[in-house]
């Protein structure tokens, strides 16, 4: 018997194709019960739910700027190469979610990733 624990599976569903995100916006899709925006960043794609951790805003209406994001409603600024602040602070983090393309189609997971 092995002591080894096996990672579970991540379960993925496809929401949209890639051609629907670019890098200056965003596509906001439901994932569950989730609502996740879809950001091109570097080239990758990159998912987080669309709410900053401050109060809620909808972090897909903000203005981006390279890799970082700015909430609409109280200026808070994420980098999404990573969801953490952009400034100097790390006490917020937007919630993640994995995604990645397959036959032009983004896939996104069906939970956040853990914090």
């Amino acid at each position: 018997m092995s002591d080894r624990v096996e990672a579970a599976e991540v379960a993925f569903i496809p929401v949209g194709p890639l051609a629907g995100v670019t890098p200056d916006r965003p596509a906001i899709v439901l994932v569950g019960s989730y609502e996740v925006a879809i950001f091109i960043v570097e080239g990758e794609v990159r998912a987080y739910e669309n709410a900053c951790p401050h109060q809620g805003g909808p972090i897909a209406e903000g203005e981006i700027e390279g890799t970082n994001v700015t909430c609409p409603w109280h200026a808070w600024t994420f980098d999404l190469r990573t969801g953490g602040m952009a400034i100097g602070a790390d006490f917020a983090r937007l919630r993640r979610f994995d995604a990645r393309v397959r036959n032009d189609m983004v896939e996104v997971a069906l939970e956040p990733e853990a914090i």
